[in-house]
């Protein structure tokens, strides 16, 4: 009994490093899409992002088997990402003049005002929910059975799991949020990594959606292979490192 629970203690410390890099992901996006706003709008949109995070994925949590088996869910928040990610790559990369299109953005995101930013920020919750909990469960499935029963269609051992996870990755989203807020003050360069990030996790929920039995498209344990996990966390490293050492016209042309 006690090799059964250190292995899932020991499960649980990797899935609460696992949803810190998925958390830091999220936080990244809120501090983005909220960039635009006044500072007071700013912190109340970033709060707003933080508890629809803690709804979405709390109700993802208790939806696992419908996530797990409806491949149009994960297929919309896999475009969504997709979309939110490459729309300012390609802006930024093929624009003719980078400067005069962050600020034409920027006009047009201010314009939108504060509901429709956080309307834009829920989406992108709901798209990183999706992510996490699927992770979350991939790992937690890996566990042999607990004698703790059935809670939500999984078994209690690996329920708890996921919860413990999930919540310790929302508590970091929290603290996350504020520092990358002021990173990008300091560093705007990195808005086009953390875009490069999103569309990067929306590959990872494309390849799930490619791997569902009734796709078909990828073989359906590739998505949680080894060979997947490390290309996955590979880039996603190589990504941030190039972000943050490249010099910033590289980045931003500007």
């Amino acid at each position: 009994m006690e090799t059964l629970w250190l292995e899932y203690a020991w499960t649980l410390l990797i899935l609460i490093g696992l949803e810190g890099l998925l958390s830091a992901d999220n936080a990244l996006v809120l501090a983005v899409i909220a960039k635009h706003l006044p500072e007071d709008q700013k912190r109340k949109a970033i709060n707003y992002g933080i508890m629809m995070a803690f709804a979405f994925r709390f109700i993802a949590l208790f939806a696992i088997s419908f996530i797990a088996n409806i491949w149009q869910i994960q297929a919309i928040g896999a475009a969504y990402l997709l979309y939110l990610g490459l729309k300012h790559i390609i802006q930024a990369r093929l624009g003719k003049a980078n400067k005069k299109i962050h600020k034409d953005d920027e006009k047009a995101a201010a314009g939108k005002g504060f509901w429709p930013t956080v309307g834009k920020i829920a989406l992108a919750d709901l798209a990183f929910a999706i992510d996490s909990i699927l992770a979350a469960v991939a790992l937690a499935l890996g566990l042999p059975d607990s004698p703790l029963g059935n809670i939500g269609g999984m078994d209690g051992g690996q329920f708890i799991v996921v919860v413990i996870g999930g919540i310790a990755g929302l508590i970091l989203i929290k603290f996350a949020a504020t520092w990358f807020v002021k990173l990008l003050a300091k560093r705007p360069a990195l808005e086009t990594t953390a875009y490069a990030i999103v569309a990067w996790v929306g590959v990872k929920l494309a390849v799930i959606t490619l791997a569902h039995e009734d796709i078909g498209v990828i073989d359906h344990d590739f998505p949680h292979s080894t060979v997947w996990t490390l290309i996955f966390y590979g880039v996603l490293v190589g990504i941030a490192l190039i972000g943050w050492f490249a010099p910033r016209k590289s980045v931003t042309g500007g």
